[in-house]
C-alpha cells in the first residue's frame, strides 16, 4: 500500500479590520467602479443544524489574470532572495519556542504581498521592509505573478512514471469582503492581474460565524482537507472588513523512495539529549547531492518533479543550538551552491506534526508595527470607506514524511551531477538528532516551506 506523504500549508489569513464601530446601514452589493463579473459559491449555513448549503457572491476584476508577464529575471531573482531573506527572519523570531516546527514562509509572503497592494504611506514601508522586499511595489506584484507561475509550470514535469507515485502542487489565493464596502478597482485589479484572486462577499457585520466557516472551508478544500478549522471561533467578529486567504499544498512522491521494508525503531536524541525511539528510514546507495560542513551535514532528496527537492540541514551531535544561529542567508546561499553529488547512505526519521502560528508578534518585530496600529495604519489603497488595520494574521502548517515521499517544496536540478569514474565507499549520514529542512523550487531558488525536527 503506498503511503500519504503530503505537507501541506495554509497560511496567512490576515484580518483586516476597521478601526472604529461598524456601521448600521448593510446593502448587499459590493461597490466597485468596475463592473464585476459575479459567480456563486456553496458554504454551510452555521446556524442550519441540517447543514444546508447556502450561497455566496463571488465578485472579480474583469480584468484575467496576466499569464505571460514580462517581467525581467533579474526582478524574479531578486524577489526569490528577499523571500529567502524573509524566510530566515521570521524562522529567527520564531525558533524560540520548543519543539518542532513548520511554517511557510512562502505563504505568508504572498498573503501580505497581497495586503501590500492596498497599503500606503508608513504602514507600505514597514510592510516592505518585514518581508526584506527591495522592490518598489509596482515592480513586486508582477514579479510575484511570474514567480508564481514559475513554481505552477514545475509541477508538470515528472521525471518519473512509478506505479502510484503522485505529485500535486496547489496554490490559491481569495479575498473576503465586507459586502457592502466599496472597495478601491485599483486594489481589486492588482489582485486579478497578478495574484488570480477574486473576491467573496459576506457579511461580517451581521454574520461573523457564517463567513468564519466559509473561510474554514474553503481553506479546507484547497488543501485537500488536511487543515480544518484554520480561524478559531471569535476571530473574526463585526469589526471585521476583509480576510486575505492563501493556501499552499503540496504531496509529491520521492525520486528515490525509502524501501519500508529496512525501516525500523532506531532511537533518536533530543536537543538536550534525552532518547527517544523513533521510526526510521533508509536509503541506501543513492546519488544524492550532499555536503559535509565544518559541523554540519546537507543533503537534498528530489520528488518526481525535480524541480523540487528537501534539503536537510543536520547539525553534528550537540551542535544544533550552534548551527541554527550562524544559519543566515550568506551561510544558506554558501550551502546549496556547494552540494556536490555523492553515493550516501542516509538513515532518517519519518515524521507527522502541525504548527499554528499566530504571526502578529514576528511581523511587529520585523518592522511592520504601523499595519497592527489603529491610530497610524494606513490601507487606503483598499478602501475609502473606513479607516482599516490588520488584526491578526494566522498561519497553520502540517507536514508529513514517510518512505514513499514528503511535504513540501524544494528544488534541485541537478540530481545528475558528476559520479565518480571508480566505485566509492558511500558516505553515511545517519539522522539520530534534531535537524532543519527545507523544501525548494530549486530554478527560482524559493524557499516554499522550512522547519525543523527536534521530536520526530
Amino acid at each position: 500500500m503506498k503511503k500519504s506523504f503530503i505537507i501541506l500549508g495554509l497560511i496567512a489569513i490576515l484580518f483586516v479590520s476597521a478601526c472604529q464601530p461598524p456601521q448600521e446601514d448593510i446593502s448587499s452589493e459590493i461597490g466597485s467602479t468596475t463592473e464585476p463579473v459575479i459567480d456563486s459559491y456553496p458554504v454551510a449555513e452555521p446556524t442550519d443544524q441540517k447543514g444546508e448549503l447556502q450561497m455566496l457572491n463571488f465578485v472579480k476584476s474583469e480584468l484575467a489574470r496576466e499569464t505571460n508577464p514580462n517581467v525581467d529575471e533579474d526582478l524574479i531573482k531578486t524577489l526569490a532572495n528577499n523571500n529567502t531573506a524573509f524566510a530566515l527572519a521570521f524562522y529567527d523570531q520564531i525558533r524560540n519556542e520548543e519543539g518542532n516546527i513548520i511554517f511557510s514562509p512562502f505563504s505568508i509572503s504572498l498573503a501580505l504581498s497581497m495586503t501590500l497592494a492596498g497599503a500606503e504611506g508608513s504602514t507600505e514601508k514597514g510592510m516592505l521592509n518585514a518581508l526584506q522586499i527591495d522592490l518598489p511595489e509596482t515592480d513586486l506584484h508582477p514579479a510575484f505573478n511570474a514567480l508564481l507561475l514559475a513554481i505552477e509550470e514545475s509541477q508538470n514535469r515528472s521525471d518519473s512514471e512509478m506505479a502510484g507515485s503522485h505529485f500535486q502542487l496547489n496554490l490559491a489565493n481569495s479575498i473576503w469582503g465586507q459586502t457592502d464596502l466599496d472597495l478601491n478597482t485599483a486594489f481589486l485589479d492588482t489582485l486579478a492581474k497578478n495574484y488570480g484572486a477574486g473576491l467573496f462577499a459576506v457579511d461580517f457585520k451581521q454574520n461573523p460565524n457564517m463567513a468564519r466557516l466559509a473561510i474554514n472551508d474553503w481553506v479546507a478544500e484547497e488543501t485537500g482537507y488536511k487543515i480544518e478549522d484554520l480561524i478559531p471561533e471569535g476571530a473574526i467578529n463585526a469589526f471585521t472588513r476583509l480576510v486575505l486567504a492563501n493556501a499552499i499544498y503540496f504531496k509529491g512522491s520521492w525520486m528515490h523512495p525509502f524501501n519500508e521494508n529496512l525501516t525500523i525503531d532506531a532511537p533518536f536524541y533530543t536537543i538536550d539529549g534525552t532518547e527517544i525511539i523513533a521510526k526510521r528510514m533508509k536509503l541506501l546507495g543513492k546519488d544524492l547531492i550532499y555536503k559535509r560542513g565544518e559541523n554540519y551535514q546537507a543533503v537534498s532528496l528530489p520528488y518526481l518533479s525535480s524541480d523540487f527537492v528537501m534539503t536537510l540541514l543536520v547539525p553534528d551531535a550537540g551542535a544544533f543550538h550552534e548551527v541554527e544561529d550562524q544559519l543566515d542567508q550568506a551561510m544558506l546561499e554558501a550551502i546549496l551552491s556547494s552540494l556536490w553529488t555523492e553515493k550516501v547512505d542516509l538513515e532518517m526519521p519519518k515524521f507527522d506534526f502541525d504548527t499554528n502560528i499566530k504571526a502578529n508578534d514576528p511581523l511587529i518585530a520585523l518592522g511592520m508595527g504601523d499595519a497592527f496600529n489603529p491610530d497610524v495604519a494606513d490601507f487606503s489603497g483598499i478602501t475609502d470607506d473606513e479607516t482599516l488595520m490588520i488584526t491578526d494574521v494566522l498561519h497553520k502548517a502540517k507536514v508529513t514524511v514517510d518512505e514513499e515521499g514528503t511535504e513540501a517544496a524544494a528544488a534541485t536540478a541537478v540530481i545528475i551531477g558528476l559520479t565518480s569514474a571508480m566505485p566509492e565507499e558511500p558516505i553515511s549520514l545517519i539522522i539520530d538528532r534534531p535537524f532543519m529542512f527545507m523544501i525548494r523550487h530549486q530554478p527560482t531558488n524559493t524557499i516554499l516551506f522550512m522547519g525543523r525536527v527536534t521530536q520526530p
